[in-house]
């Protein structure tokens, strides 16, 4: 059963007259439904109101719907709201009953949509679907954590070296990744992008600094896989994580996020082995210049984050 309420500001303060709202009740849902979507396993479904209730404590409405043409409970289910986009600051809440299990979520300007998975072991397979492409993805287009990965590998070394290096940030990450999911540990974000930033300089200058051989790259890797992990589950919990499903969910993003990290890992280790086994005199410019470049980024990142978190990536 879906339960859909939305809330806007009020200026002066009033609650919402019933008579009022009785009066202009099918002019408000022929309004609203319109900028409503809902799809059940992809298929979009068109509701039928059925009560359309102020809630006086919370100046607020809610509207009940129902839908005919589902003959059976649904696997997966997408809503997503945008019914007051001149409202910045309006708010949808869905609550989506389950047996005696309640899921919310707060839909706004930012985040306008939601995807519920139940909790049957039929939908295991999709929740895989869903999550990992999207651990690969954030990967992919989060320069911050990829930067992180590449200012380590910069100096080179064994394939077991490298291997350690990456197995390291993956163990840590995974920890707090779990506990900020499970509600455990969460940080803020305006601690937590700042401190990513600032594991990005320290990775680029410990490369500039290192000397004697010596190498903490694979402690480097764990204590700020940590943080990094704390940025990841920002993200996961930002796509709205079907309660019935936490787990695989949990364990979908991140192996989608190992996936992504192994294949740039892979490239971009090839790519300097092969650097360096041409030009033997190239190794410490290219850690230098590279060190160089990182250490600028992380800290135009921390600026930004701590002076203008607007900006936050």
């Amino acid at each position: 059963m879906f339960c859909i309420r939305t809330a806007s500001a009020v200026v002066d303060g009033s609650p919402i007259d019933p008579a009022i709202l009785s009066h202009d009740a099918r002019s408000l849902t022929d309004l609203l439904l319109p900028r409503l979507s809902i799809r059940a396993d992809g298929r979009s479904l068109v509701p039928r109101v059925t009560s359309v209730d102020p809630l006086m404590d919370r100046r607020s409405l809610r509207l009940t719907l129902a839908f005919p043409e589902l003959e059976a409970p649904p696997t997966a289910i997408d809503v997503e709201a945008r019914l007051f986009p001149y409202d910045g600051q309006h708010e949808t809440f869905v609550n989506v009953h389950e047996g005696s299990r309640l899921t919310q979520a707060i839909l706004d300007s930012r985040q306008p949509r939601v995807e519920y998975i139940a909790g049957s072991g039929q939908t295991s397979w999709k929740v895989i679907q869903r999550f990992v492409p999207a651990g690969v993805e954030h990967i992919w287009t989060g320069p911050d954590h990829l930067l992180f990965l590449l200012a380590l590998l910069l100096p080179g070394g064994t394939v077991r070296r490298l291997a350690a290096i990456v197995t390291a940030f993956t163990i840590a990450h995974s920890i707090t990744l779990s506990l900020a999911v499970f509600n455990l540990v969460t940080p803020p974000p305006s601690v937590i992008e700042p401190a990513i930033a600032l594991s990005i300089m320290y990775a680029g200058a410990d490369n500039l600094l290192a000397r004697d051989g010596r190498d903490l790259r694979v402690l480097t890797a764990f204590g700020f896989g940590f943080i990094h992990g704390f940025g990841f589950a920002s993200v996961l919990r930002e796509m709205g994580l079907p309660a019935g499903a936490l787990g695989w969910s949990l364990f979908s993003f991140n192996l989608g996020v190992e996936i992504g990290q192994l294949v740039i890992v892979l490239a971009v280790a090839a790519a300097l082995q092969l650097a360096r086994s041409r030009r033997p005199a190239w190794s410490r410019p290219l850690t230098v210049a590279g060190s160089s470049v990182v250490i600028a980024a992380g800290a135009f990142w921390f600026v930004q984050r701590v002076w203008f978190p607007g900006g936050m990536s």
